[in-house]
């Protein structure tokens, strides 16, 4: 019996493309970031922002093996950014890119239908959102804003 909700899978990789080029800015500006903050104030958020760009570029990977997989070229586009040498600007400007790259990600999912290799897709998505919304969320809190 044929699957009622397959994969619409060229929209799927298109999306993912998408998602994947703001995968890569993401990894890019946070290291940028990390690497430009100065003062005592900000010296452990360098750290922190380090470390998450690495777990963007392992999710990066992650959505060029499921495009590859997908039978798909993974995109090498990425979004360009600027350097902001104020900290908490340039914080707030990549809370702002990281809620379009959280909205790209998402835009995935309804493409992904319900087979097998669906959920697994659907799920791997989700776990990339919530590491992502973390990310947003401490960052929130750290410039002393809600999540608006």
């Amino acid at each position: 019996m044929p699957d009622q909700d397959p994969m619409q899978v060229e929209s799927a990789l298109e999306k993912l493309n998408t998602a994947l080029g703001l995968q890569h800015r993401s990894a890019l500006e946070m290291t940028t970031i990390a690497g430009s903050l100065t003062g005592i104030e900000w010296h452990a958020v360098g750290d922190v922002l380090w470390s998450w760009a690495a777990e963007e570029l392992a999710d990066s990977r992650r959505l060029v093996e499921k495009i590859v997989a997908l039978g798909g070229t993974p995109s090498t586009e990425t979004p360009a950014f600027d350097h902001i040498a104020d900290a908490a600007k340039a914080l707030e400007v990549l809370v702002d890119h990281e809620r379009e790259a959280l909205a790209a990600i998402h835009a995935v999912i309804p493409d992904t239908g319900q087979e097998p290799r669906s959920e697994a897709l659907e799920h791997r998505i989700e776990h990339i959102i919530m590491r992502k919304q973390e990310q947003v969320d401490t960052l929130h809190r750290l410039l002393g804003k809600a999540d608006t």
